[in-house]
C-alpha cells in the first residue's frame, strides 16, 4: 500500500519557481481559497460579518484588499474569493462559514485553482504579450477577470508595474505556466 502525497497544480511535490531574465514566475500553493457570496436580502448582516471576520469591508468591483492574514478579491456581483495562509486556514470554508452564518454561501475552492505570482521590472512587457488588459495603467489593488492565452483568469495587481497574481482553474495550470514561461523567454 502506498501513502498518498499532495501534488501542486503543476504535478510536483513542491511549488515551482522560474527565474527568466528579470522575471520570477512562482507557483503559489501556500494559500487557502474559498468563495464567499452574499445571500439575497442579507446585505447588512453580510457587511457586519465581513468586517468582523476579515477586518475589512469587501472590496468594490474590480478591486482586492487585504488585512492581516486575509485578502478578498472581487469576482462578481456580491461575490469574492477569500484567501488566507493554508497552514492556519486549511479548513477555510468552515472558518468563513462560521464567521458569516446564514448571511453568505461559502464554498471551498483551494484545490480547484492555480495561482502564479509574476514579478520583476519587465512584468508589464510580459503581461502585454499575454493579456488584453491595460496592465501598464493598473493600480495596486486592481483585480479583474480577463483572458490569458485563451484561458479565463483573474488578474490581480499586487504592486503596480512590479507584481501580479494570476488565478485560473487548476486544469489550466500546465498551459498557463507554459504561456508565462514562453513569453518570459521572448523578453529575457
Amino acid at each position: 500500500m502506498h501513502d498518498l502525497a499532495p501534488l501542486t497544480p503543476l504535478g510536483a511535490a513542491s511549488p515551482r519557481t522560474d527565474r527568466i531574465g528579470a522575471l520570477v514566475i512562482r507557483e503559489v500553493t501556500e494559500r487557502a481559497l474559498a468563495s464567499v457570496t452574499c445571500r439575497r436580502g442579507q446585505d447588512a448582516g453580510f457587511a457586519h460579518a465581513a468586517t468582523r471576520l476579515f477586518g475589512i469591508t469587501p472590496p468594490a468591483p474590480g478591486r482586492w484588499a487585504e488585512s492581516g492574514d486575509w485578502s478578498l478579491i472581487w469576482t462578481g456581483p456580491d461575490q469574492w474569493f477569500a484567501e488566507a495562509p493554508f497552514e492556519s486556514h486549511e479548513e477555510i470554508a468552515r472558518i468563513v462559514k462560521d464567521g458569516f452564518g446564514p448571511s453568505a454561501s461559502i464554498t471551498e475552492q483551494t484545490d480547484g485553482w492555480v495561482r502564479f505570482d509574476i514579478e520583476g521590472p519587465t512584468v508589464i512587457e510580459l503581461m502585454e504579450r499575454l493579456c488584453p488588459l491595460p496592465t501598464r495603467r493598473m493600480e495596486t489593488g486592481a483585480a479583474t477577470r480577463s483572458i490569458i492565452e485563451h484561458m479565463g483568469c483573474l488578474v490581480i495587481c499586487r504592486s503596480a508595474g512590479v507584481r501580479f497574481s494570476l488565478i485560473a482553474p487548476r486544469s489550466f495550470a500546465g498551459s498557463l505556466h507554459h504561456a508565462l514561461v514562453a513569453a518570459a523567454h521572448s523578453i529575457a
